[in-house]
């Protein structure tokens, strides 16, 4: 990426379930720093965070859950049909976001920031963005993502809709409007214009139309080094090298096509493995939270397997540090778990959910792992990121 003077900050916004996720995730793809300022509310409600106490001070231990800790859920249903209970809710919560987002800003080493609230505009964070980015979505696919991700029922998902500003007075600010009533490459594509019309310099540096070359392993890479593994963040135009390597080292039944992988970019990250160029390992990763995850770990058979998992789990751990991320946790099935010899020398130690220390860390699990698998787990600072808040 090429040097800038200062910060460039995007804000980023939109009603919910119209895509501003897939949007940031997007943007991390393209070499940004991205804060889900929602998340970390999160955080704040924790039993560890300073928001708890204040919050059940204010509501009433009828919103905690059996472990203590706050239900959401429970919570969202009260503020969400009282617009008073709404707002003490926020008078609590949003000053320790705003310190939170600035010290991540202040911190982060990229020259890009995304910064994705849903009440950007209703907060201070606005005078903080340089530009505005606005997803938009129809109400039908609002509905059908409510249904599908967070099981709403129809009557749930139009009431958190009406809570919402319209939509028209956030696309009245906007700099950029993004509809994600399209394909996952129809979004991709506008995000990549966007971003090529903030930073025309590095699109011509790293054109995303050039065409991958596909190098698919093949060969046996046996013989291959570790000093001669390189590794590389994927980009989206390299989504059919990774669908093919995926399809031939899975053992998956279902094949997985480029527009699933394109999809995938909408959720986490690929890290490539490289080996006399061809393409050897594939590993699926995000940070969400300051927390790092790794779901998939695709290898050649072929190849030195620890040496190539050491290359791999590096450059995931590299990335994620500066992503800020506190700790990784890595999920796998009982037979990768089983062979030692991979995991152990990388110091990953297997863990339970309760064993992790950290709330967040313990939230993170909870929500991302997959049935029948452990949890490798590595901590990645001694320090907590937010703790100064």
């Amino acid at each position: 990426m090429s040097a800038r003077n200062k910060k460039t900050i995007i804000g980023l916004t939109g009603n919910i379930a119209t895509g501003k996720t897939v949007v940031r995730r997007m943007l991390g793809h393209l070499g940004a720093y991205t804060i889900d300022a929602d998340a970390l509310t999160h955080r704040i409600m924790a039993p560890d965070g300073p928001g708890y106490q204040p919050i059940i001070h204010e509501f009433g231990k009828f919103i905690l859950d059996q472990d203590g800790s706050i239900n959401r859920q429970r919570l969202g249903k009260l503020v969400f049909t009282d617009p008073e209970a709404l707002s003490a809710l926020e008078a609590i919560i949003h000053p320790y976001v705003r310190k939170a987002v600035d010290y991540l800003i202040k911190n982060a080493k990229q020259n890009v920031i995304v910064v994705e609230a849903i009440k950007l505009l209703e907060s201070p964070l606005k005078d903080q963005a340089d530009v505005i980015w606005v997803t938009t979505s129809s109400q039908d696919n609002q509905l059908a993502r409510l249904s599908a991700k967070r099981g709403m029922s129809a009557a749930e998902s139009r009431q958190r809709m009406a809570s919402q500003s319209p939509p028209s007075e956030k696309i009245a600010a906007a700099d950029l409007v993004i509809s994600n009533d399209g394909s996952f490459e129809n979004t991709w594509q506008q995000v990549l214009a966007g971003w090529e019309q903030l930073f025309p310099e590095d699109a011509a540096a790293d054109p995303e139309t050039e065409q991958a070359e596909s190098i698919v392993s093949q060969a046996d890479l046996s013989a291959v080094k570790l000093e001669e593994m390189r590794t590389e963040r994927a980009k989206p135009r390299q989504a059919e090298d990774i669908a093919r390597f995926i399809n031939r080292h899975s053992g998956r039944k279902e094949t997985l096509t480029r527009m699933d992988v394109m999809a995938l970019f909408g959720e986490k990250a690929f890290m490539l493995l490289y080996a006399q160029k061809q393409l050897a390992g594939v590993v699926g990763w995000q940070v969400e939270n300051l927390v790092a995850r790794v779901n998939e770990v695709y290898i050649d058979e072929t190849i030195n397997q620890p040496a190539a998992l050491r290359a791999l789990m590096k450059a995931i751990e590299q990335a994620s540090k500066e992503l800020q991320a506190e700790a990784l946790l890595v999920f796998v099935d009982p037979v990768q778990a089983a062979d030692t010899t991979l995991w152990q020398p990388l110091d990953y130690m297997i863990h339970t959910i309760e064993q992790l220390e950290i709330d967040a860390w313990k939230e993170a699990a909870r929500e991302s792992q997959p049935p029948d698998t452990l949890i490798f787990f590595k901590q990645l600072r001694i320090d907590r990121v937010l703790r100064p808040i």
